[in-house]
């Protein structure tokens, strides 16, 4: 079973890979000015999850081991890559398969 600290790190996970998503597609309009560059809903939204991803990861290492904490923080390198396809089309090459795969693989060789 799952306990509450290690939920509330992945949850951290998901949100801020969701949050690079926003920040990326605020990348790809053009904004009227510098400063709307910067005050965009995308921005805004994006690092005020950043923001909220920051809380929950110092409240989830307040009750797990902190060794667990980058084993779980490198599935946001899948979630990214899975979320890039769905929102942007981006294309999953073998070496992003390859990469993903060693992430994976070195998750279950750390929890053997």
């Amino acid at each position: 079973m799952i306990d509450r600290f290690a939920a509330a790190m992945f949850f951290s996970v998901l949100i801020a890979s969701m949050s690079q998503v926003l920040l990326k597609k605020s990348t790809m309009n053009t904004h009227r000015s510098v400063l709307g560059e910067y005050l965009n809903r995308y921005v805004l939204c994006g690092y005020g999850l950043l923001f909220a991803s920051m809380l929950l990861t110092v409240y989830a290492y307040s009750g797990m081991p902190y060794k667990n904490g980058p084993v779980i923080e490198s599935l946001g390198n899948v979630l990214v890559l899975v979320l890039g396809y769905y929102v942007f089309g981006e294309r999953i090459s073998v070496r992003k398969l390859v990469g993903i795969a060693c992430i994976i693989i070195g998750i279950f060789i750390f929890n053997l």
